[in-house]
């Protein structure tokens, strides 16, 4: 099941009805991560400039200013699935919708979010994201800890929210969490794959559009397993 709503969520990513979404999520996140990139850079030269090491050894400043841009790196890729999020947030019913008509086009449409309720969604996935990387990171420098930590982390909040955001197109937020504790194995692998996208160069632009396409495909298939377990259930002889 999960195999397949990959293969079908990676297919439709640059299939022609999502084509302008791509490239307007493209945009937004290029916007993003050059806005907060900027923030970085211009926090990090006040400090270097006002805590200079040694006018006496200045491979130490040139060694420290090493250091900061390679920090600079790894803070942008702990805050990308933040970024992603509002991202994603913002998009997500037109995504939803174009997967929706071409893969499901029998079933009921889903109820689009209000654009405001949408981009509350957004922050709040943003927020939680940035505060599990702002943990995550502070375990960096640990050794054989630090990435499993990061992996793990955001495979549970990229697999849970993403979900969420799909299924509540269709359901209650309550529903919507109940569904995902049900299926929890499964959503979490799928969060696990969306996390191992965010660190692929250039790829993690795409997580947003992914994310949401893999969810919308994947909480449909687990809609119709457990439809058809319900008829099952009722139809077997008492």
């Amino acid at each position: 099941m999960l195999i397949q709503a990959v293969y079908a969520a990676a297919r439709q990513v640059f299939s022609p009805a999502l084509r302008r979404i791509l490239w307007k999520s493209l945009a937004l996140t290029a916007a993003l991560l050059a806005l907060v990139w900027v923030g970085l850079t211009r926090l990090f030269s006040y400090f270097l400039q006002n805590h200079t090491i040694s006018a006496d050894y200045p491979f130490l400043d040139g060694f420290a200013s090493f250091v900061a841009g390679a920090g600079l790196i790894v803070a942008l890729i702990y805050l990308l699935p933040a970024i992603s999020a509002i991202v994603a947030g913002y998009f997500l019913d037109d995504v939803a919708d174009v997967v929706e008509r071409s893969d499901f086009p029998a079933d009921p449409p889903g109820r689009a979010l209000p654009m405001g309720h949408a981009v509350l969604y957004g922050l709040r996935f943003a927020g939680l994201s940035l505060l599990v990387n702002l943990v995550a990171l502070l375990v960096f420098f640990i050794p054989g800890v630090n990435f499993s930590v990061f992996f793990i982390a955001n495979a549970y909040l990229l697999g849970r929210e993403y979900f969420e955001l799909a299924a509540g197109r269709f359901q209650s937020p309550g529903q919507a969490a109940q569904m995902r504790v049900e299926n929890r194995g499964t959503v979490f692998a799928a969060g696990f794959i969306v996390a191992g996208l965010v660190v692929v160069p250039i790829l993690n632009l795409l997580t947003p559009i992914f994310g949401v396409a893999l969810m919308v495909h994947l909480h449909k298939r687990l809609a119709a397993r457990a439809l058809a377990a319900d008829m099952g259930i009722r139809s077997a002889p008492k």
